[in-house]
């Protein structure tokens, strides 16, 4: 059954994510990864959405996207992934479907849920034995919250407006990384997701 969409409201933040279907790669090389950022860059200002938090894994996507206007925030989700599932069956002479299914989204309420979401998302990479530390991951946000890349696709606003310095942010992160522990209620969320 299709999941429920949410009543999309400007100011509203939202969780959406995907996986490849049966669990498959959908990023096989660089330019798949670099074709996906130049889309969201593309819709985000279209759509009047901030992207507050990203990762795009060899399987999985995250989005944490702040809905600035009238636009539902799920769009940027069915525009960029409608784009990059024709572009990927054309490369690769790949037939059906890409995803597992439709995109899903969750409103986040709380902030302290989306800031442990935030360092989750970036920690994917790290927690999926990709890379060692989050920075070497090229492919989500967390280089430009913690200060080391120039990139446009994250909204420094709302980074300084709950970590005055990029070092306390790194440490949130790395904090989960050793010890895996994050609030029951958040460690419940995102164990749905996982299923």
């Amino acid at each position: 059954m299709p999941q429920k969409r949410p009543d999309y409201q400007p100011g509203g933040v939202y969780h959406i994510y995907n996986r490849g279907g049966h669990r498959a790669t959908i990023f096989r090389e660089a330019d798949n990864y670099l074709f996906v950022l130049r889309k969201v860059k593309q819709y985000l200002a279209e759509l009047d959405l901030s992207l507050l938090a990203y990762c795009l894994m060899p399987n999985h996507y995250h989005f944490l996207i702040r809905q600035n206007g009238e636009q539902p925030a799920g769009k940027l989700s069915q525009r960029v992934f409608n784009s990059y599932s024709k572009a990927y069956n054309r490369r690769y002479q790949h037939s059906g479907t890409l995803f597992e299914g439709a995109y899903r989204v969750k409103p986040v309420v709380q902030t302290t849920h989306l800031l442990h979401l935030c360092r989750y998302i970036h920690a994917n990479p790290v927690k999926d034995g990709l890379v060692v530390t989050p920075g070497d991951w090229p492919y989500s946000n967390y280089l430009e919250w913690v200060g080391q890349r120039d990139g446009r696709l994250v909204e420094r606003s709302f980074v300084q407006e709950h970590f005055d310095r990029p070092e306390r942010y790194a440490e949130f992160v790395l904090d989960y990384l050793r010890t895996r522990q994050l609030p029951p209620d958040v460690a419940r969320y995102l164990a749905q997701l996982e299923n």
